[in-house]
Parts: structure tokens; sequence; C-alpha cells
């Protein structure tokens, strides 16, 4: 019998418990420590203002909406890498994973230089009283800028893997195209689709970097909650950050849960569990 090269159970489980816990767990459990020290009554007083409100709803809707955005583009990129082949496909499938490679720093400042009121795209949409810089859709952009490559890497290998003979057979037996995308193609790709989609949300809520440049960081209009947290430790104020972490992580806690329930369910209508 040949021998695995992954250790013994015991031991691969261990090391993947001790690195779970120094990388996952311990900061977590520091900040719910941090957060019980503080009180709930605390932690309600700090979150329950108008201007951390604003701030969250912000941050949560844009990362919705541009996790959206990537959830439907970014399928459309892996399936045009995965299905065709023409000049400069390697270079648009290694451009790609940039946001992966790229300081979130310097994509908020190129953004920024682009979008800005005398950028090279900014300027063009200034002429028809369209402004990006500085606005709640220049958030947008940047938080669909560094999401992106979640979906379309999740989703290339998944649509390279399926056969095109499964098309063929399905147009064979009379089914249309919007059929057999619907009922075929779609049904296979939706659990990588909404893994994706959860690792762009995920992304896109604690985005700091490339936001902070094009945002503007106007209070209760285009500040976001990360800002707030980086605002209170500055100011040396630990436990109000700790709370708005806390409710950043409980609000993320809900929304990733509900995402993997639609991923169980999805996966038992195909079939797969």
């Amino acid at each position: 019998m040949q021998r695995s090269p992954i250790p013994g159970f015991g031991l691969a489980m261990g090391v993947t418990m001790a690195m779970l816990s120094v990388v996952v767990l311990l900061p977590i459990g520091a900040l719910l420590l941090k957060g019980a020290d503080f009180g709930l009554s605390n932690i309600w007083a700090t979150v329950n203002r108008e201007r951390v409100w604003k701030a969250l709803w912000l941050s949560f809707r844009l990362s919705f909406l541009a996790a959206m955005f990537n959830l439907v583009f970014g399928v459309m990129l892996a399936w045009v890498l995965a299905r065709y082949r023409f000049p400069g496909r390697r270079l648009l499938d290694a451009a790609v994973d940039l946001p992966f490679a790229l300081p979130t720093a310097v994509a908020g400042i190129a953004l920024t230089a682009l979008y800005a009121p005398n950028g090279a795209f900014g300027s063009v949409l200034a002429d028809w009283g369209i402004k990006i810089a500085y606005t709640q859709w220049g958030i947008l952009i940047a938080l669909i800028f560094v999401g992106l490559p979640f979906v379309t890497r999740t989703v290339q290998p998944v649509i390279e893997e399926i056969e095109r003979e499964v098309e063929e057979a399905s147009a064979t037996l009379g089914a249309s195209r919007l059929y057999t995308l619907h009922h075929v193609i779609l049904p296979m790709l939706a659990p990588a689709a909404l893994t994706g989609f959860a690792l762009a949300l995920a992304r896109a809520v604690g985005e700091y970097g490339s936001v902070i440049f094009i945002a503007g960081n106007i209070p209760l209009l285009t500040e976001i909650a990360p800002l707030l947290i980086v605002i209170q430790l500055e100011e040396f104020n630990y436990d109000a950050a700790a709370a708005i972490g806390i409710a950043m992580l409980l609000i993320s806690f809900a929304m990733l849960l509900a995402i993997n329930l639609i991923q169980i369910w999805s996966r038992r209508r195909i079939g797969y569990v």
C-alpha cells in the first residue's frame, strides 16, 4: 500500500489547529475578550451613534454591491478565459491577479489619479456632470477592483472541468442557449461562484488601503467603518475600536452564515452532498 505524503491524522490535525489558533482564533478571541471587559452596554453606546451606523451601512452596502458586480462579471471573465483562445489571453489571465499582488495603497492612489476631476477618466466624466472620486461611486469602484479576482479564480477551474459535450448534448436534445445556461451550466457553477462571492464580500468589508484615498473620508457620507476603527486607535480609544470591530465581526458572521446556507442548499440541489 502506498503511504500518504501527508503525515498521519493526529500530527496533521495538531499542526492545523495550532496554526488556526495563532492566525485566526487568538486574534478574534482577544477582540471578544476586550469587548467583554468593555461591557455590552458600553459597546452598544459606542456603536449606537449616527456616525458609526452610517459608516457600517456604507461599508456593508457597498461591499455587497461590489461582490454582486464581481459575481456576474467575474463569472463572465472566467468563462472567456477558460473557453476561448485569443491573442493576449495569457496577458489578460495574468492581469486578473494584479489586485492580489498590488499593494492596496498603491491601487487607491492609482484609482484616485484616474477618477479625480483632473484625472484621465474623471475629467471626461466631469464634463458630463459625473463625479467619481471622493464619492460613494469611488468607494464602489475600489471595492470591485480588490474583489474581482476572488470570483474569477474560484470559478475558472470549475468551468475548465465542464466538458463541452455537456453543452452539445443539451443542444442536441433541443434546449436553447438560455435553457442550457440556466438549467445546465449555472447549477454546476453555483457552489464555486458563491464561494467567490463570499471571499470578495469578506475582502471588501475589511478593505482600507485602496478606499481611503478615493473616498474623501467625509463623516456621514463617505467614511467607511474600518477608517472609524483606525481613528479610534489613533486616539488611543481601544475600547471603542474593539466595540466597532465586534459589530463588524457579528454582521460579517451573519452574512457569511447566510451565504454558506445558500451554498449547502445549492450543492444539495445539484446532488454534490
